[in-house]
């Protein structure tokens, strides 16, 4: 229709009763809006009345194919600007805050901690910026849980981290016989050991594990043989190493601790030892998680012979057992009792062995002689988390490469 702007309003009224059946539709957004603009400013429609806007929004619609609402909202936009342009789309786009040199910083903080949890990621990102002033992780200190996860999913992290694997979980099923019960103080270990393999009938070397139940504190040692005479001073050494006294010794019914030599030693140093209860497998749980979480996602599942127990145990007083109890956070226990007497127990917060020896009241009351709270945060502060963490791998893969060049 050629000139259609033009028509007159009686001409406009003639032509909707007689094209009732008709239906037109306009092709492209520039054309329709133009011609529409052309409507309105020529039957000038701010100036008309009720009857004549209707019918000018009836041939318009007849017109145009477009909807009332559409329609309305063009209307409206030639009333406030004396014009109806086609806007450009423009997708919504979430300010970008964290940088590439962000991604990359969190991917160097996983690959030197072996990608702990979210949460114990995020205390350790606070920890590098609040505590040892960082200024890199000045972005990261304040990133939440959920984007943590969001970021380990970004292209340039997964570049960055090509040897990424995924822990595997392990399980070990024991029974025990008495639940010890600290009341809050620490000082009562959870302690059981781990096998690094066998080969051709070989023994490799083994692992003892013991953790604190309150502080979550963990020293791991290593010995060649779990037989009396082999652990006895594997096990004093690791005593020492605890900045606390000690005042319970639980394990599972393995010979290596049951035994008169442990005992015995025990019992000059006043510790209640206490053991194993069958169909109870929770209650040495702590340790048991601590074996698959710490050492086997460290020194993984591979056989390394017990020749090499001493170079390891070199590593764990050195480096290991530092940066596991004043550098890596752990998750602390909230324990709910309902209305039936279950327990229920969630995670709500993560801190290091330290944070939460600190955090008990008069925690300088349980320390061991010669040992202060001072010299343990003189301790910690020492190196920030993540650099502790970097040495600490730098020192563990000579480890692994001399292990390995021996065969």
């Amino acid at each position: 229709m050629q000139a259609a702007e033009k028509l007159s309003l009686k001409q406009i009224e003639a032509f909707l009763a007689s094209s009732e059946g008709i239906r037109f539709a306009g092709e492209k957004p520039n054309q329709v809006y133009g011609w529409i603009e052309g409507v309105l400013r020529h039957q000038q429609y701010a100036k008309q009345g009720r009857g004549p806007r209707g019918l000018l929004r009836r041939y318009i619609a007849k017109m145009t194919g477009l909807s009332r609402a559409q329609m309305t909202r063009l209307i409206r936009r030639y009333l406030e600007r004396g014009e109806i342009v086609v806007r450009d789309y423009q997708r919504h786009r979430f300010a970008q805050r964290y940088t590439r040199a962000d991604i990359e910083l969190l991917a160097g903080v996983d690959e030197a901690h072996e990608n702990l949890s979210g949460p114990a990621t995020r205390h350790i990102l606070q920890r590098e910026y609040e505590q040892y002033g960082k200024l890199e992780f000045q972005r990261l200190a304040s990133i939440s849980v959920a984007h943590l996860y969001n970021l380990r999913q970004h292209q340039r992290y997964r570049e960055r981290r090509l040897n990424y694997v995924k822990t595997r979980p392990t399980t070990v099923s024991i029974g025990e016989r008495r639940q010890p019960d600290p009341q809050g103080q620490p000082g009562y270990l959870r302690v059981d050991t781990v096998h690094q393999g066998d080969q051709q009938g070989t023994k490799g070397v083994y692992h003892i594990n013991a953790v604190d139940e309150v502080t979550q504190w963990q020293i791991v040692a290593a010995t060649p043989r779990i037989s009396e005479a082999w652990l006895e001073p594997v096990l004093q050494a690791s005593l020492r190493q605890f900045p606390f006294r000690i005042r319970g010794f639980h394990s599972d019914n393995g010979s290596e601790f049951i035994n008169a030599i442990v005992a015995g030693m025990l019992n000059k140093l006043l510790i209640e030892q206490t053991k194993s209860r069958p169909r109870h497998s929770n209650d040495n749980g702590l340790v048991e998680t601590k074996n698959g979480a710490v050492i086997r996602k460290h020194l993984g599942y591979g056989y390394i012979d017990a020749a090499h127990a001493e170079l390891l145990q070199g590593f764990y007083i050195e480096h290991f057992n530092p940066y596991l109890n004043f550098h890596r956070p752990c998750a602390q226990a909230q324990v709910r009792i309902d209305e039936k007497g279950r327990k229920h127990c969630t995670y709500p917060h993560y801190q290091t062995p330290l944070e939460t020896l600190l955090a008990l009241p008069d925690a300088a009351q349980y320390l061991r002689p010669g040992m202060s709270l001072a010299i343990l945060k003189r301790m910690a502060a020492a190196v920030s988390d993540t650099e502790a963490a970097r040495r600490m791998q730098a020192v563990k893969h000579k480890l692994f490469a001399k292990v390995q060049a021996a065969g």
